[in-house]
């Protein structure tokens, strides 16, 4: 098992910026691919961004390059997710994810990632 924890989410205004970032811990071994999610209200889940822990490649959204920056501290066992230039439609619950994806998953697939976080609430106001 591997659980995760997810910090740094807040209010801020557009243009600002925020860093995520995701704690994990357990059997991290188990997996190879770490990933951040977001939900905003009446949508569904859509894939931000995902790092490969192997060598660090990583993949983002458009919607969201250029401006997003995933990272990883193996030392800490920690993800991170620097979000600059927000916008509010960025507001989301954003979720860390952790899984063992093969060639034949897409890092932006939730269904491919099985451990979770809880969230933390991202609000950008116009």
């Amino acid at each position: 098992q591997v659980q995760l924890v997810e910090s740094g989410g807040a209010s801020v205004q557009a243009g600002g910026s925020l860093r995520l970032s995701c704690a994990a811990s357990g059997s991290t071994s188990s997996t190879n691919y770490m990933g951040w999610f977001r939900q905003a209200p009446g949508k569904e889940r859509e894939g931000v961004a995902a790092i490969y822990t192997g060598d660090g490649s990583t993949d983002y959204a458009h919607s969201v390059r250029g401006r997003f920056t995933i990272s990883q501290d193996n030392a800490k066992n920690t993800m991170y997710l620097q979000m600059n230039s927000l916008k509010p439609e960025d507001t989301a619950m954003y979720y860390c994810a952790a899984g063992y994806l093969t060639w034949e998953d897409s890092w932006s697939d939730e269904n491919d990632f099985a451990y979770w976080g809880q969230g933390t609430q991202v609000t950008v106001s116009s």
